[in-house]
């Protein structure tokens, strides 16, 4: 049985499809079925009329956007409504987005198990032309080892990629908050407890998955550009 929640996409091919609904009735009856049993909530649901052969969907990305936001699920009817090039999965898959193909409900799992043997293959790849090349130059007379003052740079090149990535996706996630207050400032809530209030009442959670406190908005509306 489902639980959680869950953002809906659904795409049809032409302007034609989506007016009439041909194929997007029964890629929401797919879903539907998929979801009942269970405790769930269905977020949004996002039609997109596209061709299947361009990565530039708008609301794919409005999709992936609202499931960042409320910490849903991206679930689709058929695999090939995201895309039938691995780049564009594994796109998906950088976005932080776990989605579920109601078709293929292992393609989430195959799909990170796949890219995660072509990086392991890769890793090895190096490893071994690695090994070769000290082999090569201890044959020349090399001397190997020995001190290794860039051990500290290292580390603290690691620190600073790790506070960047953090810093990333803290933007990431105000930017995808920022039109919500916005809306919330524009439909009259001028203090910052009433903007936490509202996005309580959206059901919105924080980046940690909690309720919204008027500190937590001031530090979001603080990233503002």
């Amino acid at each position: 049985m489902s639980e959680g929640r869950f953002v809906a996409y659904y795409r049809v091919s032409t302007a034609r499809q989506g007016r009439s609904g041909l194929g997007l009735e029964a890629q929401q009856a797919a879903v539907r079925g998929h979801l009942n049993g269970g405790t769930w909530s269905l977020v949004a649901e996002v039609v997109e009329i596209e061709s299947g052969k361009r990565n530039d969907r708008p609301k794919l990305a409005e999709a992936l956007r609202l499931c960042r936001l409320h910490m849903a699920t991206l679930i689709i009817a058929k695999l090939d409504r995201l895309a039938r090039n691995v780049a564009f999965v594994s796109a998906l898959m950088e976005s932080g987005v776990e989605f579920i193909a109601v078709d293929f409900p292992q393609a989430n799992r195959l799909t990170v198990h796949i890219l995660a043997a072509v990086a392991e293959h890769e890793a090895k790849a190096i490893s071994e032309r690695t090994k070769a090349a000290l082999a090569a130059a201890k044959a020349r007379g090399v001397i190997l080892g020995g001190a290794r003052p860039h051990l500290a740079a290292t580390s603290a090149k690691a620190r600073a990629a790790g506070l960047a990535v953090r810093q990333a996706k803290a933007r990431t996630r105000a930017a995808d908050l920022l039109p919500v207050i916005a809306e919330i400032r524009a439909a009259g809530a001028i203090t910052l407890t009433a903007v936490a209030d509202a996005l309580n009442a959206r059901d919105i959670p924080t980046a940690r998955g909690g309720r919204w406190s008027p500190v937590q908005v001031s530090r979001v509306e603080a990233r503002a550009p």
